[in-house]
């Protein structure tokens, strides 16, 4: 039997089979963990857009770009360095039956990702001095150094939370990478900015984001002492689990590697041709990744979950499971993707200032092309779940060869439009080849009527009053809409009759997660769609 910590930190039975609602509890774990993670994501939103403020107000704009690309270079370096370990570890581990097979993977993911930590800070480092004479701009490389300590901090925080990740517990993720090490940074920053006799500068805000991600290593360090068994740590190993794990890596790297250029590539080529567009175009997309969120918190739970449902056997849970999220994280992306892709100005005014609300088309070309990406679901990670690894290294590696080549080709002359081309682009057909990929060989994908029907009887008048009256609404009635939007969804998924199973169960799980029945949703439901619920 393996244990699963809940993302309580309690200790649960992951794979039990005497229980028949293995899918209720299953999807259950999803809620639990995406709406954790979804509040930490939020948390993590809301701090970021703080320190922004925080440095765009202090700094010049010269600077303020500087960092912008130091922190895209750092977004890189994490992925390479976590991708092939901690996501070979949360699907691992919920395979693995045996104590030493778990201490073996456990051992394994630790050495090999610490290992990445030196490697990656040190190359970063190394590195400063090259960067900063190809971009003119001592500036970057003075702070390549204080990045390159963020850097080799945070890929061992992010192994750590993997490997709790392989059990469901989004804890070390949510708690801890999400919140404490941004919430430490603004901290930082806001102390700099308001002690009489100082003021935030560059330097200030450099190594306030290093000391932040050491503290928040240290924070990761205490947590696993404490919740992760001693056993995992001590004792015999298990050869051929390691013999399992290994071949999970090449592909996994790739994998990794080439998202992180598919996200990250038309950045870095926009700061060679246009180098002063870099800190307008990651305002945007900074908010068309706020679009992503949903899907994205529900794919790091939906992993283990998943796979744990394969090592089972039951392969229509993984598929019911997959619809299900889809459908209802709609409910998250769809708001912000009405509210940036047709009110960008107030959009960008609201978030960052008056200084940001004239380049609205890239966040409209970017947000389009996240809010793509979300309506096909957590496809990567089910391939994963399903072993499907080379596939999806050779998915990424199209994809981010597709952002290098539409970057290189658009944004010499198109500038930060071009780069967004590029990185929208690859996002959704990074996302098409996975879903396409694992819905010919297991059939899964979220396209049925039951969620087709309300996102279109939702979006498009939504979109077609909004594109043709062009309406100019105060900054205050920006969030009213997006909760309009959202409840309106709500509203078409009942009134056209669009529930069926997963919705069932998980309204249930809500229902658990509350602690208490919701007897008018039910009735409601039941009225309105009486074959479903």
């Amino acid at each position: 039997m393996l244990p699963r910590a809940g993302g309580d930190g309690r200790t649960v039975n992951l794979v039990a089979t005497d229980e028949p609602p293995d899918l209720r509890s299953g999807l259950s774990t999803v809620t639990v963990g995406t709406l954790f993670l979804l509040i930490a994501t939020l948390v993590l939103v809301g701090f970021t857009f703080l320190s922004r403020v925080l440095i765009i107000r202090s700094v010049s704009q010269a600077s303020w770009t500087a960092f912008s690309l130091g922190y895209t270079v750092t977004g890189v370096l994490l992925a390479v360095g976590t991708s092939a370990f901690g996501v070979a570890a949360a699907r691992s581990l919920p395979y693995a039956r045996t104590e030493p097979e778990r201490r073996t993977i456990v051992r394994t993911t630790l050495v090999l990702g610490g290992s990445a930590a030196v490697a990656c800070g040190v190359g970063l480092f190394l590195a400063a001095p090259v960067v900063s004479r190809a971009l003119a701009s001592p500036e970057l490389g003075s702070g390549l150094g204080f990045f390159a300590v963020a850097t080799a901090c945070m890929i061992v925080a992010t192994v750590i939370a993997s490997i709790f990740q392989g059990f469901a517990n989004v804890t070390p993720n949510a708690l801890i990478v999400q919140m404490i090490n941004p919430g430490l940074f603004v901290a930082l920053l806001a102390a700099a900015y308001a002690l009489p006799g100082h003021r935030l500068t560059y330097p200030n805000a450099l190594v306030a984001y290093a000391v932040a991600a050491v503290g928040a290593l240290v924070v990761s360090l205490a947590y696993t002492a404490r919740r992760l068994p001693a056993g995992l740590l001590r004792g015999t190993g298990d050869r051929a689990a390691r013999g399992k794990l290994l071949p999970l890596y090449a592909p996994l790297f790739v994998y990794g590697t080439m998202v992180s250029v598919a996200g990250s590539g038309d950045t870095l080529v926009l700061s060679a041709f246009h180098y002063a567009q870099v800190g307008t175009y990651t305002a945007s997309l900074t908010l068309a990744r706020l679009v992503q969120i949903g899907i994205g918190a529900a794919s790091y739970i939906f992993l283990p979950v998943a796979s744990g449902f394969l090592a089972r056997g039951n392969r229509r849970a993984v598929g019911l499971t997959y619809a299900t999220v889809t459908k209802w994280l709609t409910l998250f992306s769809l708001p912000l993707f009405v509210i940036f892709v047709f009110l960008p100005s107030p959009s960008l005014r609201f978030v960052y200032g008056a200084s940001y609300a004239q380049v609205v088309l890239p966040l409209q070309v970017v947000v389009a092309g996240a809010f793509v990406g979300t309506l096909l679901g957590p496809a990567a990670m089910a391939q994963v779940a399903t072993g499907q690894t080379r596939l999806l290294a050779v998915n990424a590696a199209i994809a981010g060869a597709v952002d290098l080549g539409l970057a290189f080709t658009f944004t010499p002359r198109y500038g930060e439009v071009g780069a967004a081309v590029a990185w929208s682009v690859a996002n959704v057909l990074y996302g098409s080849l996975c879903l396409a990929q694992i819905s010919l060989t297991e059939r899964y994908h979220p396209f049925g009527r039951d969620f087709l029907v309300p996102l279109l009887v939702t979006a498009v008048p939504i979109a077609a009053v909004l594109g043709l009256v062009r309406p100019s609404l105060p900054l205050v009635l920006l969030p009213v809409l997006a909760v309009g939007v959202a409840v309106l969804y709500v509203v078409v998924v009942l009134v056209t009759r669009s529930i069926d199973e997963g919705d069932r169960l998980l309204l249930g799980a809500v229902e658990r997660l509350l602690g208490r029945p919701l007897p008018l949703v039910r009735r409601l439901a039941r009225l309105l769609a009486p074959r479903s619920v």
